[in-house]
């Protein structure tokens, strides 16, 4: 189990701060532990917690009226969760799901505590900024790749991002989908095609990679 003060180390902007905040932070935060599968937070809900992710992730998507699932982000080890902070600083509901994708280890910092924290450090504050900042960066292009990029060349990046190194990425045609906030026929008939080309093998549940030279190039494309 981690320790009330271990667990700063993970985050090494927050070492910078002063000690007598660093000791406020560390006894005034819990770490909790958290299955795969277990919903963190979901639209109406009121965030409670400032939430750092230590180990495992969490992935972040919205569901829309008719049912259509996009994953806007994951949050890793070492990060925060950019739309709890947006929230919490906004005093908003969530509009999104929260869900760990793997079993999750991550620091709760209570509301108060990070409202307190925010106002007497500006150290703090750009730590916590900083990661905002970033991740509304790749949500803009998370905006921009649904709106015009090609699904063919979205899906082949999206392929090589998830494979670990072994070719085989496992995930159904629906998950592949709500990465990529597409229809589940759409991403068929691409799979179909290209399995047809022998760029990728497919069998249930998992598509392996055959060409990796090819599905590169299929990426690369603008």
């Amino acid at each position: 189990m981690t320790s009330c003060a271990s667990w700063l180390d993970s985050f090494p902007p927050l070492r910078r701060l002063p000690a007598s905040l660093q000791a406020d932070l560390a006894a005034g935060s819990r770490v909790v532990e958290l299955p795969a599968g277990s919903r963190i937070f979901g639209p109406g809900q009121g965030p409670e917690n400032f939430l750092l992710v230590l180990d495992g992730v969490v992935r972040v998507s919205q569901v829309s009226e008719g049912g259509r699932e996009i994953v806007l982000y994951r949050v890793a080890a070492g990060e925060s969760c950019t739309l709890t902070t947006a929230c919490l600083v906004g005093e908003e509901e969530y509009q999104a799901d929260g869900v760990a994708e793997t079993a999750v280890r991550a620091v709760a910092v209570p509301r108060r505590l990070f409202d307190a924290m925010v106002a007497a450090s500006g150290e703090f504050r750009r730590f916590v900024f900083a990661a905002f900042g970033r991740r509304v960066t790749s949500l803009l292009r998370v905006i921009e790749d649904v709106a015009f990029a090609r699904i063919e060349v979205r899906l082949a990046q999206r392929l090589l991002l998830l494979d670990d190194g072994t070719g085989r990425i496992a995930a159904t045609h629906q998950e592949l989908a709500n990465e990529l906030g597409s229809a589940r026929e759409v991403v068929s008939r691409q799979l179909t095609e290209w399995q047809r080309r022998g760029i990728i093998r497919g069998q249930r549940g998992v598509v392996e990679i055959a060409d990796r030279a090819a599905l590169a190039r299929l990426a690369s494309v603008t």
